[in-house]
This record gives structure tokens, sequence and C-alpha cells, in this order.
């Protein structure tokens, strides 16, 4: 179950939402404790994975939110228990994340190292191809958003043995990037997706 929370923290950090709102129901303004994380509503896979997670941690079936207008699907709990379960016991902070953003302490440790980095690389991270004079290599990238995540990020992946790069892609952010076959092999042995796109995408470029 804790590597479950530490994956759902990475999902978290990457596209997820945490607060306290006010909502209408019935005509009256309540407050409601929401988690919510956002997806690509076109990847009904990584949607139900991500669903049946938080009913793995939570027992409870998220409710799904489909934008009309947006490739985009929310799902949402909105139960005060696990809103203040997740701030006490899991240790994440409300949103928004930029400047605030980081891993808890009780989850920032080497066992949870490979479950985190999952979790942000299958929401907010992309796996393509460059062409480098000629030759074409795997390349894997991760943004995020001015914090103190970034430098916990860079320590991650360091820890972990990668050869990368970090990037200022202005307004204060970065881009990690991981580069080469040997370290896409090296990311899936290590780390590993639970995206069906990502995996696809990885099976296509080694057999390739």
């Amino acid at each position: 179950m804790s590597k479950l929370i530490a994956e759902f923290i990475g999902i978290m950090l990457g596209d997820g939402n945490l607060g306290i709102y006010k909502s209408i129901v019935k005509g009256k303004i309540k407050k409601q404790h929401r988690i919510r994380i956002s997806l690509d509503s076109r990847n009904e896979r990584y949607t139900d994975y991500v669903s049946k997670l938080l009913e793995e941690i939570f027992d409870q079936k998220p409710k799904r939110y489909y934008k009309k207008k947006e490739n985009a699907v929310d799902l949402g709990l909105f139960r005060k228990g696990h809103y203040f379960r997740v701030i006490e016991e899991f240790g994440l902070s409300n949103s928004p994340k930029w400047n605030r953003m980081e891993i808890p302490k009780r989850y920032f440790k080497e066992k949870f190292y490979p479950p985190i980095l999952k979790g942000l690389f299958d929401t907010d991270g992309c796996l393509s191809l460059f062409n480098n004079n000629g030759v074409i290599y795997p390349r894997i990238e991760i943004k995020i958003c001015p914090s103190p995540a970034q430098n916990q990020f860079i320590k991650i992946v360091k820890n972990l043995g990668f050869r990368f790069t970090v990037q200022d892609i202005g307004k204060e952010k970065i881009r990690i990037r991981i580069s080469g076959m040997k370290e896409l092999e090296k990311w899936f042995e290590i780390v590993g997706s639970s995206n069906p796109t990502h995996i696809e995408k990885y099976k296509r470029i080694t057999q390739n």
C-alpha cells in the first residue's frame, strides 16, 4: 500500500489538485473538500488504472467528469476524511503547486523514488524520439514548475543512476531530460510506467 500511495503522490504532483473550495449544493454555498486528478480523456485505459488506484487507497470509486470542449476527464473524491488523510497522513499540501510543490518528507526516501517518479512521468512526462545529426534517440522529458520539488526530482534521478540534463525553460520552470536507448531501458527496468501510451511507445521503440 505504501508504494501505491507513493505513486499516487507522484500523480498528484503531476496532474492533481487538492484543496477546500466553495460549491453550490441545492442553492446553498458549502465547503467542498476536493481531491482531483485531471487526465487525457483519450487515454481511457490509464484513466481506468488511476481510478482503480484511488479506489484501492481510499476504498471509494472516484467520480468522473468529462469536459465537453476539451480532451480531458477529471477524477474526483470529495469526502472530508479523504482530504484530511492526504494532508495529515500522506503529507501533501494544498494547491496551487507554483513555488509550493514538494514531495512529503515521509515519502522522500529511496524505496519510494521509483513509484513517485513513475506517477509524475505518467501524468506530466513524455517519451519521444529526436534526431541528433541523423541518429534517432529516444528521450524522456519531465517539466517541473518552480518549487522545492525541482531539486527533489533532480536528486531522485541522480540517485537512481540516470544520465540526464536539466534545461531552464523560462519562468523558473525546468525540464529534466533523459536521452538514449540505454537510459530508456534502464528507466523501464527501474521506474517503469503504468500508462499504456508510454508502455506501447517503449515497445515500439525497442522493437524497431
